[in-house]
């Protein structure tokens, strides 16, 4: 793919939108420049990353999908300038395995807590808003029990389309590890912008994705602090396995637990009866 090619195209699609007045970074001017004068494109397409901090498991996505800069004055502008990049965002449209609808994130682009997920189901596609099925219904219960409502926590997934099946319906399916390589520069720029205290991985994807363990399970993986962008991150399960284990106190309790210590590390009050959510029972 060309340096100019994401570039032009989404020009293009902001000029049939009626859009006539883009503001360009440098990079992206003098990628136009080269153009006009050379009437050919170069071989790299990066443009400049959100965010470049030392000892990241990932300073940068893979070499042929671009990393992003959001533009605005403000964390709202920024993450609306996001969203409308990911809507034709090449990447993922050119694997030809992810569904046409994006969903991009929810919540305070301020918060000190970040939550992401794996992607999108039938129900978050329908309304265009993560975990807003039955697994939303879950974690809201859980943030509810650690004293937050929803819209002070900020919500995202690795990968911003549901994932296709042949003759879908309300069936879902995990992400690709290539699905979720095209998506992550959008994750990457929504950490530089919401600069969360602390990040909670919910479910072995979504740890996967942003910590490279790959195959790991969640029951090894959750327990202690990990780090993306330097950023501590908690791994616990996805709501959704408490779904499928609803009657399994000892699963709650060990969700839960993860909860508390992303609560004890904010530095949050915790009451007795919280301490003692689904112990002993």
């Amino acid at each position: 793919m060309s340096r100019t090619a994401p570039l032009i195209k989404y020009l293009t699609q902001l000029e049939r939108e009626g859009v006539r007045h883009v503001r360009l970074d440098e990079n992206a001017k003098e990628v136009l420049r080269k153009r006009l004068r050379k009437r050919k494109v170069p071989a790299s397409n990066s443009l400049p990353p959100a965010s470049q901090k030392s000892g990241s498991r990932h300073t940068a996505p893979p070499a042929s999908i671009p990393s992003l800069e959001a533009q605005g004055s403000n964390p709202e502008e920024q993450i609306a300038f996001l969203k409308a990049q990911a809507e034709h965002w090449e990447p993922a449209r050119s694997l030809g395995s992810l569904r046409e609808k994006m969903v991009f994130s929810t919540g305070n682009p301020a918060a000190d807590i970040m939550l992401v997920g794996e992607a999108p189901g039938y129900e978050e596609e329908r309304r265009q808003e993560p975990f807003v099925g039955r697994a939303g219904q879950k974690l809201d219960q859980i943030l509810s029990a650690m004293g937050l409502a929803r819209g002070e926590v900020y919500i995202s997934n690795i990968c911003k389309f549901r994932p296709a099946l042949k003759n879908q319906t309300t069936n879902n399916r995990k992400p690709t590890p290539e699905e979720m390589k095209a998506c992550l520069p959008f994750v990457q720029a929504e950490i530089g912008i919401v600069q969360p205290k602390c990040i909670v991985a919910l479910g072995g994807t979504a740890a996967e994705g942003l910590l490279d363990y790959e195959n790991q399970p969640v029951g090894r993986m959750r327990g202690s602090w990990h780090k993306f962008e330097n950023i501590p991150v908690r791994v616990t399960y996805h709501p959704s396995y408490l779904l499928h284990n609803d009657s399994a106190v000892s699963e709650k309790r060990k969700v839960w637990e993860d909860m508390l210590s992303v609560l004890e590390f904010l530095g949050m009050p915790i009451s007795e009866k919280q301490r003692g959510f689904f112990s002993g029972k």
